[in-house]
């Protein structure tokens, strides 16, 4: 018991060193995914054959495990903290683009026709009318994404991301009480991130009265 309070107290004052690491990698990656796929959910919802193309193609992606996807990266862009973020982000953009272009076209077509009688332009229609009736469909896919950034900035550990996955694959052999330790801090952003994006869906989002 001694050893297992001994081991804890050697552990705590460093569980917070790969937190920058780790904050850029899954938090980076997550906005660069974010300004990636909504423009291109957006020109989806004018461009049926690209829509059909993107969103395919994300469905067979996200068919494919993360560490492929990883593995997938490193025989054209090398190994690296650079690398792992392209990857991270390849992961991360998919279930966005897709489940934004969900939520933007399956708005109600009699709405939209309503919208452009009354002198709307597409745009306007866009913003006043397709991406707040989305909000589910976009909240749930940026859900979705970080969870998948936040679990695949470990695994970019394997190649040179450093990060929680270093110290976690670091210790995985011989001090379980560190790799908990260290798998906390991972699980209480996820769980902090996915609290903030309900409570900003909760706030942007049209009342019904």
């Amino acid at each position: 018991m001694q050893s297992i309070i001994d081991n804890i107290m050697q552990t705590l004052p460093h569980i917070f060193d790969p937190l920058g690491d780790h904050l850029i990698l899954a938090g980076g990656a997550f906005f660069v995914s974010i300004l990636i796929a909504f423009p291109l959910a957006i020109i989806c919802i004018y461009n049926k054959k690209l829509a059909f193309i993107i969103v395919n193609f994300a469905n067979l992606v996200q068919a494919v495990p993360s560490f492929a996807v990883v593995a997938i990266v490193v025989p054209f862009l090398g190994i690296g903290f650079t690398p792992a973020i392209i990857a991270i982000i390849l992961r991360a953009l998919l279930p966005i683009i897709k489940n934004t272009y969900i939520g933007l076209s399956s708005i109600d077509k009699k709405l939209v026709e309503f919208s452009h009688g009354l002198g709307l332009t597409d745009w306007q229609i866009l913003i006043n009318v397709r991406i707040p009736n989305a909000y589910p469909a976009i909240f749930a896919g940026l859900k979705f994404a970080f969870i998948l950034a936040n679990g695949i900035a470990i695994i970019t550990a394997f190649i040179g991301s450093g990060g929680y996955g270093d110290m976690i694959f670091m210790n995985i052999n011989r001090n379980l009480i560190a790799v908990f330790l260290y798998i906390l801090p991972v699980i209480i952003i996820a769980i902090f991130v996915d609290i903030l994006l309900s409570v900003i869906e909760k706030r942007i989002s049209p009342s019904i009265s």
